[in-house]
Parts: structure tokens; sequence; C-alpha cells
């Protein structure tokens, strides 16, 4: 009896849902055609080495409430031949636990270089870099950043070649973005939007974006410039399991 209380309290109390794409739903190509995608957890170029799992396939979604906003900020950037790139709308509840799993083994180390080169792996919970859940569950937070159009070339990641994500835009990995002072998902304090340290370009493109996604009905999230979302998400206490295929 005490097991079927628990299990009645896990799946409704937490408001976990394991489903088919949800109404509410679209992919993010169907209201911005021209948008950029870089899904960086469809590949191995992430903080964990390799594709995530609930990443099945290279497609973005997101609530469609978020998505309508998300256009009319690409609608400012396009008559300044610019554009949004995405690099994570909704996760998976199952991604978010193979993050938990890999954090917890501190023998995996494979892209410490790049994405944690000052913080020891023990710390990801305590400094709240990695948490069992997420925003992006609740599929209205995206991780995004502003590119040129024409756009630029972009290298394909090698873990043999990692150079730590807080450098310089001419040693870090030459993301195609306008330069934000770090590349994605760097855990290192100069991520954190409002960081003194950066130059006045690194602030002025930060604050271009910041700016739009606030005028469109974003917060961003302090710690990370990426990091967006929508304030009237029209899910903001269900985390949703649908897998990305």
């Amino acid at each position: 009896m005490k097991n079927l209380v628990l299990l009645f309290f896990l799946l409704f109390s937490v408001n976990i849902l394991c489903q088919e794409i949800p109404d509410g739903f679209v992919e993010i190509r169907e209201v911005i055609p021209d948008i950029i995608l870089d899904l960086r957890y469809v590949t191995n170029h992430n903080f964990l080495g390799v594709p995530v799992v609930g990443y099945e396939n290279e497609k973005c979604y997101i609530t469609k409430s978020a998505a309508d906003s998300l256009a009319k900020v690409q609608a400012e950037l396009r008559n300044f031949n610019l554009s949004l790139k995405i690099y994570d709308a909704y996760r998976p509840q199952r991604a978010v636990d193979h993050f938990v799993r890999w954090a917890k083994d501190l023998s995996d180390t494979i892209t410490k270089k790049e994405f944690y080169p000052t913080i020891d792996k023990s710390r990801l919970f305590t400094d709240g870099y990695i948490a069992e859940k997420s925003g992006h569950s609740r599929g209205s937070t995206v991780d995004l950043t502003i590119v040129p159009i024409p756009l630029p070339f972009q290298p394909d990641f090698e873990v043999e070649n990692q150079c730590e994500c807080f450098e310089s835009e001419d040693i870090r990995f030459k993301d195609n973005s306008i330069n934000m002072g770090t590349g994605f998902d760097c855990f290192h304090s100069l991520s954190h939007t409002e960081n003194i340290k950066l130059t006045s370009q690194q602030r002025a493109n930060r604050l271009l974006l910041k700016s739009l996604m606030d005028k469109y009905g974003f917060n961003n999230l302090a710690e990370e410039w990426w990091h967006f979302t929508l304030r009237n998400e029209p899910f903001p206490k269900t985390y949703f399991d649908f897998e990305i295929k």
C-alpha cells in the first residue's frame, strides 16, 4: 500500500507526463521557417560528449506561445541580416535524468576542457549547473544566440581539439554566433549575462539579445546569457517527457 501511495504522488504531484507531442507544442520551423538550428544535445558537441537520451531527431519542439513570441524577435533581427540560432528548447525529462547520471559519474570528464575547465565535476550540483528538474521540460524555455546572415562557416566539434569555452573568440570553438563572450553551455562565471569582465562589444551583443527577448515576453537567467523562459508560459507546473523524434 505504501508503494502505491508513493507511485501516485510521483505521477500526479510532480506531474511528469510521458506521451506523444501534446497539444500546444510545435516544431519551431512550422512558425519560423528561416530560424537557424544548432541542436547540440542530438550530437556529441555538448558537456556529456555524447548524444543525449530523448533527442532522437534534429527537431526543435517548443510551445506555440513561445514560438509565436520568438517569431517577433526574428522579425526584428531579419531587418538587419541577423537571425536567432537555437541550441535547445523543449527538453524531455529523460534527458535531464541523463544529465544527472552523467554528473554523478565523476570518472567521466571527456569534455571538461571545453565546458567546465575551472570547476571540479563534483561541484556541478552544489554550484547549480545540474539539477533534477529543468524549465526546458515545461516547453517554454529556450537556449539561443544571434548569428549573421549569410551564416558564417562553423567547423565540426572534435573531442580531441577542445578549447576552454571562456577564452577569446579566436581561441574557443568557432561558433558562428556573434561574439557573446563565451561558448554555449560554458560552466563559468563569464557566462553570467552581466559579467563586468566582458568587452564593450560582448556586452552590446548580449544586451541586444536580452532586450529583444524581454520585449517579447522572455526572462533571462542571470547565470546564462543564452537561457530564456517565456514569462507567461502555458505549462508552468508540467514537466513533459515525450521523445524528440
